[in-house]
């Protein structure tokens, strides 16, 4: 199947576009199922906001397929006596590339400023430090953009300890097929899935077996698909890939993950997806992610009793700056679309 290259680069942009760090999911989840339910699916959202795709397939079994929402982020810590923002981190950023970064504070109520992630030491011309200063949570701090001398000016902004700090994702989709951007990881994996389901809708193809697609909102804390119905005995876990040191990926492939730090993935599953990618001639690598869990430990470490599988698309410098290409994505949407009407 060809797919709709316009729709799913729109998508993308415009999920990225969406503040979604863990536990701020919802207005991405609102996003996600506004689409699905345009293309005719039916749609639920869980108890803690995942949201569910129901696709009817040719039988009664039921494969789970899911992506995630979710990304990293930052939570106001404290407010501290000059009215700068002390902060921690929402899942795993890479904190040095965050120097620097435009970000928005959103208050409980709603209320949004503006801000800028900055060292403690942020000025050459002050600090003998500057350059050398750690970059971590307590050697770095949001300067808010507004006129606050101290803690009370910031607290009657309305912000207070626990505010969600939302990285600006800096989005750029090039003329070269390059796409550019924070969270990637994995708003780029949910837009395949979306690609997918535009183009059964669109041609009005069954999968082989009814599909559950489960977009997840806490999976970069580690629990986005604890639970997943009992019916769904197998998972296919979709992800970024990851590129560096000895690691087959390149930005134009789709991965094939092995194994990761949690342990083996099914090895029936995984050479279907293998074989598949041969047949369908994909640009396609097998790689071992060794500080990497999935969707797929998740459901594991809930207790589901499945078995499960994980491809995603190649994306460059995971956790900081991200990248891929538009032929990694394709490969992606084909490996889905190949999995999903052979087995």
């Amino acid at each position: 199947m060809n797919f709709d290259k316009e729709y799913v680069l729109d998508f993308a942009q415009r999920l990225l576009q969406i503040d979604s760090p863990s536990g701020y999911s919802a207005q991405a989840a609102a996003f996600i199922r506004h689409k699905a339910e345009a293309l005719g699916y039916d749609v639920s959202t869980t108890a803690k906001g995942n949201v569910c795709i129901h696709v009817e397939g040719s039988s009664t079994q039921t494969l789970g397929l899911s992506a995630h929402i979710d990304t990293l982020g930052l939570m106001v810590r404290s407010i501290k006596s000059d009215g700068k923002l002390a902060i921690t981190k929402l899942g795993g950023p890479q904190m040095p590339t965050l120097d620097g970064e435009y970000c928005r504070i959103i208050t409980r109520d709603q209320r949004v400023y503006t801000g800028t992630i900055l060292s403690t030491s942020p000025a050459a011309h002050v600090h003998p430090d500057a350059a050398s200063a750690l970059r971590d949570e307590d050697h770095m701090e949001v300067r808010i953009d507004e006129v606050v001398h101290d803690k009370k000016d910031v607290e009657a902004l309305g912000i207070q300890n626990g505010d969600i700090i939302a990285i600006d994702p800096k989005v750029n989709i090039c003329p070269s097929g390059y796409i550019k951007s924070r969270f990637l990881d994995d708003k780029i994996s949910a837009s395949a899935i979306m690609g997918v389901l535009h183009g059964l809708s669109k041609h009005g193809i069954k999968p082989k077996r009814n599909l559950f697609v489960m977009f997840s909102t806490y999976e970069e804390v580690g629990h986005g698909s604890a639970w997943l119905p009992d019916d769904v005995h197998e998972l296919l876990a979709v992800d970024m890939g990851c590129i560096g040191l000895d690691l087959a990926c390149s930005e134009q492939d789709v991965s094939i993950c092995a194994k990761d730090s949690g342990g083996p993935y099914d090895y029936e599953m995984t050479s279907r997806l293998i074989a598949l990618a041969k047949q369908e001639q994909l640009p396609y690598v097998v790689d071992i992610y060794p500080r990497y869990s999935s969707d797929v430990t998740a459901a594991y470490h809930g207790g589901n009793n499945l078995r499960g599988a994980l491809i995603g698309p190649g994306v460059h410098a995971s956790h900081g700056m991200e990248r891929t290409h538009y032929d990694a994505v394709a490969a992606t949407m084909k490996l889905i679309y190949a999995y999903i009407t052979n087995y």
